[in-house]
């Protein structure tokens, strides 16, 4: 009696990886580096809407607007590389596949590449700007220190203009006026009571006529009031140029991901 050897077959069937970090991630660094420059190279040409220098005050319309256009063009080109990184280092899939599958997949890397790159961007500027402020204000002048201070020290220096030596804490009353002219700036304006109370701190520091004092005053609220609007409007300036910039940088990055794509399976496999 023979026995037969039974010769038991299994069919490998390659297991699909839809989804590849390595090249998301090489995309996203690739992208956040490019835009990195890009963005240092900008500002210093002046290409900037915001500054940390305390005499901005506002920007043109005209480099509003040539600014908004290096925005986007800084998000199409870091973009384009990220989302190009992602996809033509991504594995090639075997057998073939529809096409129109490929290439949602590469553009989904893109995609992720963008958003990885963002978010690396936005912690990068944020732990910046925590360094650069922790830095620059003294730890004693933090409690006395607000946005008026930043916004128009120039009116604060000429409302306590004087000759002679000031008495006290100089420093606290121009916060306490900062924030009085910040308050006068808002819809219900300055009420009399502060009015008369920053006229007469002005007044006491200065040595100067009571007349004297309230023409500062006045002069002192119409240019903050003055200062607050072009903030405003230089911010929402450049929060809708960052909008439009990274949306165009999404869809920049699923196009060059795609592209990708595309190049990598073209190319004979080595």
């Amino acid at each position: 009696m023979q026995t037969a050897d039974r010769v038991a077959t299994e069919t490998v069937v390659p297991r699909t990886i839809y989804l590849q970090w390595t090249p998301v991630i090489a995309g996203a660094l690739a992208a956040a580096a490019l835009s990195f420059i890009l963005i240092t190279f900008g500002s210093a040409l002046g290409l900037s809407m915001a500054s940390a220098a305390p005499t901005w005050r506002d920007a043109s319309w005209t480099l509003a607007a040539v600014s908004g256009l290096f925005l986007l063009l800084t998000a199409i080109a870091s973009f384009g590389l990220g989302g190009y990184v992602a996809g033509r280092l991504r594995e090639r899939w075997t057998p073939r596949v529809h096409n129109d599958f490929v290439e949602f997949r590469d553009g989904t890397h893109g995609i992720l590449a963008w958003a990885l790159a963002v978010l690396i961007t936005a912690l990068v500027a944020a732990l910046a700007s925590t360094a650069v402020g922790s830095k620059s204000v003294p730890a004693a002048a933090v409690p006395a220190a607000n946005a008026g201070e930043s916004l128009f020290p120039y009116d604060l220096d000429k409302l306590f203009r004087t000759e002679r030596r000031p008495e006290g804490d100089p420093a606290y009353s121009r916060a306490e006026a900062a924030r009085i002219l910040l308050a006068a700036t808002g819809r219900t304006e300055i009420t009399t009571e502060d009015k008369a109370y920053l006229a007469r701190l002005v007044a006491n520091r200065t040595g100067v006529a009571q007349p004297d004092a309230e023409r500062r005053v006045n002069e002192a609220i119409q240019n903050a009031t003055i200062a607050v609007h072009k903030a405003r409007r230089s911010a929402v300036v450049l929060a809708f140029s960052l909008a439009v910039s990274l949306l165009a940088g999404a869809a920049m990055a699923w196009y060059g991901a795609t592209l990708g794509g595309r190049r990598r399976d073209a190319e004979r496999i080595p």
